[in-house]
């Protein structure tokens, strides 16, 4: 055996070893679903998940991204760059970091639309107690939640997971977007995926034609995915220089959202950019 190899795996026994708790949870998960990831038909490291719960919806994105753990830690768990992250979801119109008081946790503000092309004066908030686990050098966690949401749901949730791959070269993340709906939010919204989201497919693939799987499961699969590209663009955008960043968000994730065009396209490139481009310069995103 090589020499560099053998260094290699000496290495990756020591980071085992070493792993905390939550760490090595997420880390047997990712080698749980290594093959899914390395075939996924996505074209990179990228699984997808959902399931009805009682009275819910959980959508999950699993990903191994190119992104140094340390840097991608850092900036996910610096409750400062939620908005700039979230507001790049295409019904995100507005966003502020409201600090805690007295202990409790930062909270993050949206202003969401229901549809792209609706004013934002239209948009309901949407209020998350920010909470983050980062006290362990080789596992990130941010938890973004809310009690109360509009049309009849609740226990709205956004959870980030992340753990270091390859010696810290590359990260795990996971994602999950989880809410609960009352009977008369999923009457609403099976009548709209009946009507005008009746060709909206997910991610998940079922039978053999391949189909997409449709209805609830596939409802959140797409807002998680679009969810999930919100951070991945952000970090991704990183590279760039800081007066760059913005603009280089922006189009890594119209760029990867079209590339599941299928399931996520609603609006063309310089629409928008140009919404975002508003949204920003009317000071979306400020504390």
């Amino acid at each position: 055996m090589l020499p560099w190899l053998l260094l290699w795996l000496g290495m990756s026994a020591a980071w085992a070893q070493q792993a905390s708790p939550s760490a090595e949870a997420l880390l047997a998960r990712h080698a749980a679903m290594q093959s899914r990831l390395e075939s996924s038909p996505l074209g990179r490291p990228l699984v997808v998940d959902s399931e009805e719960l009682p009275g819910g919806l959980r959508g999950e994105v699993f990903a191994v991204i190119d992104q140094p753990f340390a840097q991608a830690a850092k900036a996910l768990a610096a409750p400062g760059n939620w908005c700039d992250m979230l507001l790049l979801h295409i019904n995100n119109r507005n966003c502020r970091l409201i600090k805690g008081e007295g202990g409790a946790p930062p909270a993050v503000e949206l202003s969401v639309v229901r549809r792209y092309d609706l004013p934002v004066e239209s948009a309901f908030i949407l209020r998350m107690a920010l909470r983050v686990d980062d006290s362990a050098p080789d596992y990130l966690m941010v938890d973004l939640r809310s009690d109360d949401g509009p049309m009849g749901t609740s226990q709205h949730q956004v959870r980030v997971e992340a753990v270091p791959l390859a010696g810290g070269v590359q990260t795990f993340l996971h994602f999950s977007y989880s809410y609960q709906h009352n009977g008369l939010a999923r009457v609403a919204t099976q009548a709209y995926l009946a009507t005008f989201g009746r060709n909206k497919v997910g991610f998940t693939v079922v039978g053999d034609g391949p189909e997409y799987i449709r209805g609830l499961r596939g409802l959140v699969e797409r807002n998680s995915v679009r969810y999930f590209l919100t951070v991945d663009a952000y970090l991704g955008a990183m590279r760039s220089p800081p007066a760059q960043q913005p603009e280089r968000r922006l189009s890594a994730w119209y760029a990867s959202s079209e590339l599941y065009s299928r399931q996520l396209h609603e609006i063309d490139r310089p629409t928008y950019m140009a919404i975002k481009r508003a949204d920003r310069s009317r000071g979306a995103g400020g504390s």
